[in-house]
């Protein structure tokens, strides 16, 4: 059969390659019978060239009774095409898109050449979510993806994507991939390697396939090294060559390699150029072909006794290679000259504009030094690839392109968009050696900035917040009049570099630059300028234009994603809670309605502090659990990390010491550079400490905290425990020292969030009970923050011997934390009550069910009791509906309800 351009021989060719294959067979088969069960499985097939990896796959699609085969296969010279695999596999179902979700079908045309621009980089494979869902849910679903190596790299990062979402469709994906120069990453997809065969298994093959002398055998299997295709190769050659074996020792693909090349010398010197053309075309098009052929004075007739020889087959549409392998025997063997003429042969018989890809890389392959002609058409290639959402390919052509280059302006504008592009596709080592590579030629002040300023991106998520800040003022410094547009939005991303590094003098540096900028928005720079300030500890001169950046978002005045999320924290760093939550959970919403992935984890950050610190843990930890499987496969490291402190802070509320005790080493293994991070999984050990019992090494961790050496947008939510911590020691000094900074953010603040958390601290200082009541009577305070402030006193009315008060207190708290799964300080709660003599309360049976759900069921079901549909939660969630449907399934006994429509009243 033909497939992606080869010709795979008969299946009895198959069967010959498979034996020694049952344990391969039967992990083959287990995945297709677990996809008949319902759930997705997926694997990656290796091994090196001729061992058997496609005949698995024919093993594959004959064990597949019932279910819907979709097979296709990696082709080289597509392989800077974005999408291309996806579409020859997917293009036959384009009358599904419109079904999709709105952003989500406009990523797929765009993909697949028939619309607009597809948005970021997986919204493509979100879009795959739902396109395999819905095929799957008419008939079980598999997918072969033979020579994955060569698949494009958009295609690949899409279907990883979706393999990782797909856990309860019935969809068995199996890729096939070949060792070698070409990698095949595929994180967290279960794999085997093909194995070369023993002599067993190899005489056993040789025996099936063709009877031989002993003596001849012998050789052949010697020669082969249990390689399958090398012993039918050298079998049917009756184990000789005309030639000398290769000298010296070659692994077996490289002797089947120079067999084929002995095999390719022998023919004729037309059938060789022809076949040269088709190896250097690699569409296996016949049209194709013969127009490139016709202007080297060929045509298909030359092409006979190669087809004689069954290196290749020809049909009335195509002409196919029996293996990758002689592919590249006929074009490593051909000289540079003559690959050159056929390359320029190829590009100048496309004359289609949907060749226009084709036609500009074989351009480059024909180039012989400068061409700018070349270099042009790959840059207006790198454009389509952006536009359907290809930055891998869009990188590699427009790093051609600057190599091409004879212009020193065009090559420094090629490089510098191929180090946007290298960043945008995840790929960060490349992106930073393009972007210096383009500082180092343009003399323009826009494309310097541009070059710093992904370097500055790369630094950051390489886990160096400090370095990242000072490149992106460096970025920013050549465009502060120019562009001032630019050099606000550069440096707003630059004070956050500041603010996560901890750096009073880099955030001085952000602030000075900020004054130079002209005609910027002003209400961001005021903001950004407010920003340093407070962070360095100046309430009075910090909070007021953070409100106003606040207020301007609540008015709709502020549109930028990033100014957006600046917003909302502003919001939490003045302690305006409720308000940075209002704002962050609509950003979020627009954030998933428009499919901004790229963005998402960063809104989901924001969004799950203001839960945090609302007291919505169990929001907050679905959130940040969907976030960090997302940052993961987007390749955001650093972010991964700075979510899993929040994590680490959420299980230390929840009173999982041991999720504590593992998430916070890889936390503070790994962040001292990103202060912010270090800080919550710091304040998180902490927590744990207090609600331990261990108050004087909570002490020792929240001083850094305290004193601002940790970053001082946590100093105000810490000092509260810190004073908690040295008064239950008896250190009522230490617990006055910071309590001034506390007074004074309290004062500029004014929300009632800010005056409780004095209030509380004062009451711990004061040892008196006006405080704590008057705490207790500030609306607006957080569910959290009250139960702290009714547990301590609580505990200041048990050591007074005021038992009735006491109680009531203590039994309030401990509903509290109960109803919000503070379940850590829960148990000091307990505690006290214990020591009334109290027996402890049962909790409310449909909290205590919304508290057995799990994260991702959490999400589902709360957009369940709004009304949303599975395939709209699917589209918020990327997920399939069908995983929807099974997380309600799990749902409902643990929530005490049977049908959809009792999820409202629960108010999950």
């Amino acid at each position: 059969m033909f497939c992606g351009g080869l010709w795979y021989p008969s299946a009895g060719y198959a069967a010959g390659v498979l034996v020694g294959r049952s344990v391969e067979r039967s992990r083959v088969t287990r995945v297709i019978d677990e996809a008949r069960g319902g759930r997705c499985r997926s694997l990656v097939v290796r091994g090196e060239a001729g061992i058997g990896k496609t005949a698995l796959l024919d093993h594959a699609a004959d064990s597949a009774d019932g279910l819907r085969v979709l097979r296709v296969a990696g082709i080289e010279s597509e392989a800077e095409i974005p999408f291309a695999g996806l579409q020859v596999m997917l293009a036959r179902f384009s009358d599904r898109f419109d079904a999709l979700p709105g952003p989500q079908a406009q990523a797929l045309r765009a993909a697949f050449g028939i619309g607009t621009s597809a948005g970021e980089r997986l919204s493509v494979g979100a879009a795959i979510v739902t396109l395999l869902s819905d095929l799957a849910e008419e008939q079980p679903l598999l997918c072969l993806i033979d020579d994955a190596h060569w698949f494009d790299r958009s295609s690949i990062d899409a279907l990883l994507f979706a393999v990782r979402r797909l856990h309860t469709d019935p969809i068995a994906i199996i890729f096939v991939a070949r060792d070698g120069d070409r990698p095949f990453p595929a994180a967290g997809v279960d794999s085997i390697t093909l194995q070369r065969l023993d002599k067993t298994e190899s005489a056993r093959l040789l025996a099936d396939v063709r009877a031989l002398p002993h003596e001849v055998a012998e050789r052949v299997l010697a020669e082969s090294e249990g390689n399958p295709l090398a012993i039918l190769e050298l079998a049917a050659s009756d184990g000789t060559t005309d030639s000398p074996a290769p000298v010296g020792p070659l692994p077996a693909a490289g002797r089947l390699e120079e067999h084929f090349r002995l095999q390719v010398r022998a023919l004729p010197e037309d059938t060789r150029l022809a076949l040269l053309v088709a190896a250097a075309d690699q569409t296996s098009e016949l049209g194709s072909f013969s127009a490139a052929a016709a202007r080297l004075g060929l045509d298909a007739a030359d092409l006979e006794p190669a087809e004689h020889g069954r290196l290749i087959r020809v049909t009335s549409h195509a002409v196919a290679f029996r293996h990758p392998l002689i592919r590249a025997a006929v074009y490593q063997d051909a000289t540079f000259a003559r690959r050159v003429a056929v390359h320029a042969a190829l590009a100048a018989s496309l004359t289609d504009p949907r060749d226009a890809d084709r036609r500009a890389w074989h351009l480059a392959a024909a180039a012989n030094g400068i061409d700018n002609a070349a270099a042009a058409e790959l840059e207006r290639a790198a454009g389509r690839a952006f536009d359907r959402g290809g930055p891998a390919a869009a990188t590699r052509a427009l790093e051609r392109a600057a190599d091409l280059s004879g212009d020193r302006a065009d090559r420094a504008r090629r490089l510098v968009g191929a180090a946007r592009a290298a960043y945008d596709a995840g790929q960060l080592d490349r992106a930073a050696q393009l972007a210096e590579a383009g500082r180092t030629v343009t003399t323009d002040p826009g494309e310097q900035a541009e070059a710093a300023w992904i370097q500055a991106q790369v630094a950051y998520e390489r886990h160096s917040p400090a370095a990242a800040c000072g490149l992106s003022l460096d970025a920013a410094t050549p465009i502060l009049s120019a562009d001032p547009d630019r050099a606000a939005s550069i440096l707003t991303e630059a004070t956050w570099c500041a603010r996560d590094a901890a750096d009073p003098e880099l955030l001085r540096r952000c602030a000075g630059q900020l004054k130079l900028v002209q005609g910027g928005p002003p209400v961001m720079i005021d903001a950004l300028a407010g920003l340093t300030e407070l962070l360095q500890g100046r309430a009075e001169a910090g909070v007021p234009p953070l409100r106003a950046l606040l207020a301007a978002a609540q008015a709709g005045q502020v549109d930028a994603t990033v100014e957006l999320l600046m917003a909302g924290f502003a919001g939490l760093l003045i302690g305006d809670d409720d308000a940075a939550l209002a704002l962050l959970e609509d950003h979020v919403a627009t954030l998933r309605g428009q499919g901004a992935l790229g963005w998402l984890p960063y809104g989901q950050e924001a969004l799950a502090l203001a839960q945090l610190v609302t007291g919505r843990f169990q929001d907050a930890a679905a959130n940040v659990a969907e976030a960090i499987e997302l940052a993961t496969d987007l390749g955001q490291d650093l972010q991964v990390v700075v979510l899993t402190s929040i994590s680490v802070w959420l299980a230390a509320v929840r009173g999982d010491v041991e999720a504590v005790q593992k998430q916070s080493e890889l936390v503070l293994g790994d962040t001292r550079s990103h202060r912010v991070a270090w800080g919550l999984a710091t304040w998180a050990c902490a927590l744990t400490d207090l609600t331990a019992g261990d108050p004087a090494a909570a002490l020792d961790r929240l001083e850094p905290l305290c004193d601002g050496s940790a970053g001082r947008d946590l100093t105000m939510r810490a000092i509260p425990d810190h004073v908690e911590a040295a008064v239950r020691t008896g250190d009522y000094d230490r617990a006055r020292r910071h309590l001034p900074r506390l007074i004074e953010w309290a004062t500029y603040a004014g929300t009632p969030v800010a005056r409780g958390l004095v209030l509380r601290c004062e009451a711990l200082v004061a040892d008196g009970a006006d405080a704590f009541e008057a705490a207790l009577r500030l609306d607006g305070c957080g569910p959290y923050d009250r139960a702290r402030t009714r547990l301590a006193f609580g505990e200041w009315l048990r050591r007074n011997r005021r038992r009735t008060a006491a109680r009531a207190q203590l039994i309030e708290a401990f509903d509290a934390f109960e109803r919000i799964g503070a379940h850590g300080w829960q148990q000091r709660v307990r505690t006290e009550l214990t020591a009334l003599g109290e027996t402890i309360p049962a909790p409310q049976v449909a909290v205590e069910g919304v508290g057995q759900l799990t994260p991702q069921e959490l999400q589902v079901v709360r957009r369940a009791a709004q009304g949303m549909s599975n395939r709209e939660i699917a589209a918020e969630l990327f997920l399939s509906p069908r995983t929807i449907g099974h997380h309600l399934y799990k749902a409902y006994p643990k929530l005490g309800v049977s049908r959809r429509s009792q999820l409202a009243r629960l108010n999950p």
